[in-house]
């Protein structure tokens, strides 16, 4: 399926649907989306998501990265804001958005490790969703929201050769918002940054899960409950 969504306003937005779990399943098209900063949107970007069936939005950005929405929001679309960088933490902050390594799935581990319970109550939010589809997003809809999709496939049992694929489907799409908003094309430097450590965006993340192990047991001893994975296995793969 081509899981990509045409949103106006919004440049990298995609469906977590029709990925093939390790025992065969599928994940279901229409319950859990990634984007970028869904407060681009315009009216008609806002009736395609209304449209398309979302009914909980969950925003992973700082406070002071949200500047309102340029068209009214969905009333009956509820907003969620959890933001998940923990930038109050200065030591590991200071290392890592000191350069383009914050733009990589190589702060994926470092961040799980030293702060798991900041990405709990994001995957709780997304099981506790009422009817409807959930879409989680960050700025660039690439390194915040890609570490949720991450624990999210994961938990699902999605491999990660397949996560990582996802992962990389990014790159295109934020060198067109660049073009788009008249910024710069970020992903020749990053390209650059993770070759230059003899690695790539896809091989980063397959590593980093590799070096996590057990996702699901990591997140359930940082808080995560049992009844949550079971609930977001249920809304993503179905009963």
């Amino acid at each position: 399926m081509d899981r990509r969504l045409d949103w106006e306003g919004c440049f990298n937005v995609r469906d977590l649907g029709g990925l093939r779990t390790a025992h065969g399943r599928l994940t279901l098209a229409g319950q859990v989306v990634r984007a970028d900063a869904i407060d681009g949107l315009t009216a008609a970007g806002w009736a395609a998501l209304e449209g398309y069936g979302i009914r909980t939005i969950i925003d992973l950005r700082n406070d002071d990265e949200r500047h309102g929405d340029p068209a009214a929001r969905p009333a009956r679309v509820a907003t969620v804001q959890l933001p998940l960088d923990g930038v109050e933490d200065r030591e590991f902050w200071d290392v890592w958005d000191s350069g383009p390594q914050f733009g990589t799935p190589l702060y994926y581990r470092p961040h799980l490790e030293r702060m798991p319970q900041r990405s709990v109550p994001v995957l709780t939010a997304i099981a506790a969703a009422g009817p409807g589809g959930v879409v989680f997003h960050c700025g660039a809809g690439r390194d915040r929201a890609g570490l949720i999709t991450m624990l999210v496939l994961a938990i699902c049992g999605v491999s990660p050769e397949q996560i990582a694929a996802d992962y990389a489907l990014s790159a295109a799409c934020l060198t067109a918002r660049a073009a788009a908003l008249g910024e710069e094309d970020q992903e020749p430097v990053l390209s650059e940054y993770l070759a230059g450590r003899g690695t790539t965006a896809a091989q980063a993340l397959v590593q980093a899960l590799d070096e996590l192990g057990d996702v699901r047991a990591l997140l359930v001893e940082a808080g995560l409950s049992e009844r949550d994975v079971e609930v977001l296995r249920q809304r993503i793969l179905g009963p």
